[in-house]
């Protein structure tokens, strides 16, 4: 394959920012370029191989996080409280799915956002969109909305104490198992969560027979560490190729920003700048799909970015909106299995489903999130094809950005705690409840599956 990562700057860009002065742009590039890869090589090969799992219904991926990352509310606490609910899900959806899951976080990368409109105006004044705190800041004035390229060394610096503080969570015993679903215990107790009290209680008493059983962290590696991976949207190119490498022990090209890539919706032109930088990557790559996704375009985009039809490398996350899976992704599972091609399918039941509330907030109503969901599961089951996994907007925080769920948000609650950049996300609780819902499906599909076997 003929390709250099600077190829993409020969294409058309879309969703990038024009930034006013170029030499500072080359300073920027030149210093990240020095710096070391925040992934490695390895770590990125053995999650294509868990994700090839995952294309074969014997693996399942679970990929959440924020919806932006921000600078001014970086903490160590905000970091940690999603990687608990990401472990906490993870938990549920193991037991639902009867399979491993491959967990994979938006963080220490997710900086950069596009948008709808490249300006946007408030009372009578239009300014340039803010496009994530790697570009621009969220303040509406004109010094803010210009881009600054040295925010790229900030997302680094970022980014790299994300991974430092993910890698000791992932290997302390903060992530043993028994204390994981303990904490799960205490959200089903609660008396509105009362529907998922026996799901709840079913894993705790196999945890109980493995203990009993003399399986336990203290003896057993995998019940007390987690492999956690990180993924972000490639939408900064300057950035990403910035931190491209070599492999030294394969001489593949990998992008060092993170473990999975994936290309936005707004992005995936064949033709494009992004498409072009990601195909010549050997991270997993992810590609988002909407309603505007045509056949021959997913052909082509099934070609260019996996060649070789590598299990394990392309993931389609499918993004439509609750009440229209059933008209877009048919025809869609069936291009790819017309092209015998291996990816992994994933919902994304975010995108589609953010509304404006009579209170002026963006939001998403759980109950849409939840049927969009159930949509692609019963789509997969009517294609007999694979449902590899699910991907949401989330945090741990107790935020009110998205309406509904157990503890009922509603519209005049978006107020009190709306602290998203960009997009609204699901609480702790929210995501837990969704969890469980997930799970249910899981368990419906594999019963499924072996009475038809």
């Amino acid at each position: 394959m003929s390709w250099s990562k600077t190829d993409w700057r020969s294409k058309p860009r879309v969703q990038m920012p024009d930034y006013p002065d170029q030499d500072a742009v080359r300073a920027v590039e030149g210093q990240l370029s020095k710096y070391p890869p925040l992934v490695f090589a390895g770590e990125a090969r053995r999650l294509k191989a868990e994700l090839a799992k995952a294309s074969r219904g014997e693996a399942f991926l679970l990929q959440g996080g924020d919806c932006a990352e921000s600078f001014g509310q970086f903490s160590a606490d905000q970091i940690r409280d999603t990687f608990k609910v990401m472990l906490q899900m993870a938990v549920i959806l193991t037991y639902g799915a009867k399979v491993p899951v491959v967990k994979v976080g938006r963080m220490a990368g997710q900086f950069a956002k596009p948008r709808s409109a490249p300006t946007e105006t408030v009372n009578g004044v239009e300014l340039p969109s803010y496009r994530g705190d790697i570009v621009n800041d969220l303040d509406f004035t004109p010094e803010a909305r210009i881009p600054d390229p040295a925010k790229m060394l900030q997302g680094y610096t970022q980014a790299a104490a994300t991974l430092n503080l993910l890698r000791a969570f992932s290997t302390g015993g903060f992530a043993d198992i028994h204390r994981v679903h303990s904490w799960t215990t205490g959200f089903a107790e609660e008396d509105k969560a009362l529907a998922y009290r026996d799901l709840s209680n079913r894993i705790a008493d196999a945890l109980d027979f493995m203990s009993a059983a003399g399986l336990s962290g203290e003896n057993i590696d995998a019940l007390s560490s987690v492999d956690f991976y990180t993924s972000h949207e490639a939408l900064l190119l300057e950035y990403e190729e910035s931190l491209t490498r070599v492999d030294s022990t394969t001489g593949a090209t990998i992008a060092g920003s993170g473990h999975m890539i994936w290309i936005g919706d707004r992005t995936r032109q064949p033709d494009g700048a992004h498409v072009e930088f990601c195909r010549g990557v050997s991270n997993p790559i992810g590609l988002k799909c909407g309603p505007t996704m045509d056949t021959e375009d997913l052909k082509r985009l099934l070609a260019t970015l996996n060649p070789q039809n590598e299990a394990g490398r392309l993931t389609l996350i499918a993004r439509f909106g609750a009440g229209k899976v059933a008209d877009h992704l048919p025809r869609l599972i069936e291009t790819v299995r017309s092209e015998g091609a291996n990816v992994v399918w994933v919902c994304d039941p975010m995108h589609g489903n953010t509304i404006k509330s009579e209170s002026g907030y963006k939001t998403r109503p759980f109950d849409r999130v939840l049927s969009e969901v159930r949509e692609f599961f019963a789509v997969h089951r009517d294609e007999a094809s694979v449902p590899g996994g699910v991907h949401f907007e989330m945090t741990g925080q107790d935020v009110t950005e998205c309406t509904g769920g157990v503890r009922a948000v509603t519209d005049e609650d978006l107020s009190s705690r709306y602290h998203t950049a960009c997009d609204p996300r699901l609480n702790a609780s929210q995501s837990l409840e969704l969890a469980f819902l997930v799970a249910e499906e899981l368990t419906t599909a594999r019963e499924a599956a072996r009475a038809s076997a």
